[in-house]
């Protein structure tokens, strides 16, 4: 687990976050999806799951279905950037944004976390996941979200470090009672 804080300055490889997001390579875009691209985004959701767990627990057309009712759903508190070349997309990344309790001076608050950032295996150790992860940090520093959290694999925590993120004493986890259980 990571957290960053929007308003703070970034690792000194990417002080500036313009230049950060135009230095793409040729013909690849980092952009919200479109509608009708929303079951490639279930089909990169799918191909995370069956890379990480080796099999997913239902059909990919039933799952597709599914994740396209959920994201046009949940689009105000979840907000996708996609890696695309072309018409091809190959990479995503999301911002879940959580209201926070108001306080006296700040009534209007949220927070967000990175989840889901995935890119397919042969365009990995490219940069691109890094601009992933700015194009996802400028969106939540737009939101005026106060922090952003990232729940990480090991192998990536070297990549969210170098985009400012970094371990918080005060940032704890607990298993819900369901998971404990094993229900």
């Amino acid at each position: 687990m990571g957290t960053r804080n929007c308003r703070g300055a970034r690792d000194a490889s990417c002080a500036n976050l313009r230049q950060c997001q135009t230095a793409r390579v040729e013909g690849i875009v980092i952009r919200p999806p479109r509608r009708e691209e929303l079951a490639a985004v279930a089909e990169l959701r799918w191909r995370w799951v069956v890379e990480n767990e080796g099999t997913a627990s239902c059909a990919l057309d039933e799952f597709v279905r599914f994740f396209v009712a959920w994201a046009q759903t949940n689009v105000s508190s979840h907000h996708c950037r996609v890696l695309a070349r072309g018409e091809a997309l190959f990479g995503m990344a999301w911002l879940a944004v959580v209201p926070r309790v108001p306080r006296p001076g700040a009534l209007e608050r949220a927070s967000g976390d990175v989840q889901c950032v995935y890119i397919v295996p042969n365009e990995r150790n490219s940069g691109l996941g890094g601009q992933l992860i700015e194009a996802v940090l400028e969106l939540a520093q737009e939101l005026g979200l106060e922090h952003v959290t990232v729940h990480s694999s090991t192998r990536a925590i070297p990549v969210y470090t170098r985009h400012g993120f970094s371990a918080s004493p005060r940032l704890l986890q607990a298993a819900s009672p369901g998971v404990l259980s094993g229900l």
